[in-house]
């Protein structure tokens, strides 16, 4: 089925986790991508369910002839994606300045830690570190107790992954009427601050500053927390709206609670006391059964295999099974929904590097020229 982004052509020269992930999203979308690595980058093609719809190239741009490649193959392309430190691209001769004299149209997507200017511009960081330095770290985690390490990349994928993604997308957009191509600097600290709307929103209207594990939505309050259950399980309560809370409490025969809901001070703390100690008499399947049905919000912490098998989530065709380099293997699916062109899985992971012979011959290569590259380390 053709798709908006079929006509589109993206050299991806991103490694890590950001801009795969971004290249992924565009590619399940149906934009041609391929991925260009150096000969010998040990990453290979990354993380394997991360480089399905996509093309492998290897291609060393430290080399004249590297560069005059990538020229080549730019003259057919749209978006060129990179996730290097600021300044390598320039050294390297294929920054947006150099490569947009030749190629005016190119939309030049960069993804780094702190964007490409600023006194932060050439720290090295990872996720974790943009999430402190953009303030989310300080509000995952109980009152008086340490910072917790969210377990999913949330700089990456939300502050890199998915801010590209957008960029790319507009850009191309803003082509079709002007005719050129421009540059976008995704820094994930910048998608990280974005991310900070809850907080700030506290801030403005109280005052004072938010703190951990304080707030409505951070765990203090009995009507939005996580509660262990008798098989050492946890479930999530979430509610938030009065009309929620009072089913939560009406089931449980404490209708006393129903209006102190924002208590604090020993009120806070016997509610508090009083839902613990009931979510421990019953396992988590038996909650789930028997409040599963009633409209209070609540859900289960899933592992893994639990989201594996969860009904919701095999419905929506959410994990797929795809060939892997290791025999088949559960992946996730795009999680975007069209009505007239959905996103599809059409290849897998590619071999590494294993696309080099047929996009040179694309290009005029013959046999013995693609034959001389290889062995000059070019590819």
């Amino acid at each position: 089925m053709a798709t908006p982004l079929g006509k589109y052509r993206m050299l991806d020269l991103s490694r890590q986790l950001p801009g795969p992930f971004c290249s992924t999203m565009l590619g399940d979308l149906g934009m041609d991508v391929l991925t260009i690595a150096a000969p010998t980058d040990p990453f290979g093609v990354g993380i394997p369910f991360l480089a399905r719809n996509k093309r492998s190239m290897t291609l060393n741009l430290k080399s004249a002839a590297g560069r005059e490649i990538l020229h080549r193959l730019l003259d057919d392309a749209d978006v060129l994606l990179e996730g290097f430190r600021p300044g390598v691209t320039a050294r390297l001769g294929v920054d947006y300045p150099t490569l947009a004299v030749r190629h005016p149209r190119l939309i030049y997507c960069s993804i780094s830690g702190y964007g490409q200017d600023g006194p932060y511009r050439d720290k090295v960081g990872h996720d974790v570190n943009y999430l402190g330095y953009g303030g989310v770290l300080n509000f995952i985690g109980e009152q008086d107790q340490p910072p917790v390490i969210p377990g999913v990349q949330i700089a990456d994928i939300g502050g890199g992954s998915l801010m590209a993604t957008i960029g790319i997308l507009t850009a191309l957009l803003a082509r079709e009427s002007t005719g050129r191509g421009q540059s976008i600097d995704i820094g994930m600290l910048d998608g990280v601050v974005a991310w900070n709307v809850y907080h700030m929103l506290l801030h403005q209207l109280s005052g004072r500053l938010p703190g951990r594990g304080t707030e409505q939505l951070t765990g203090r309050h009995a009507c939005y927390a996580v509660y262990q259950t008798r098989d050492d399980r946890y479930l999530t309560i979430g509610a938030y709206e009065g009309h929620f809370w009072a089913t939560l409490c009406r089931h449980f025969g404490r209708e006393d609670y129903i209006h102190e809901q924002w208590t604090d001070g020993e009120k806070r703390e016997e509610i508090l006391r009083f839902f613990r100690a009931a979510f421990r008499e019953k396992t988590l399947a038996a909650w789930m059964a028997e409040l599963g049905g009633l409209d209070i919000c609540v859900g289960p912490v899933s592992t893994l295999d639990d989201v594996y098998a969860d009904p919701q989530v095999r419905h929506r065709g959410m994990i797929v099974e795809v060939d892997g380099p290791f025999g088949p293997q559960r992946v996730p699916a795009s999680p975007i929904r069209l009505s007239d062109t959905p996103p599809s899985l059409r290849t897998p992971p590619p071999v590494f590097g294993g696309d080099s012979d047929a996009v040179l011959a694309s290009l005029g290569f013959a046999a013995a020229d693609v034959a001389r590259l290889r062995g000059e380390g070019i590819v």
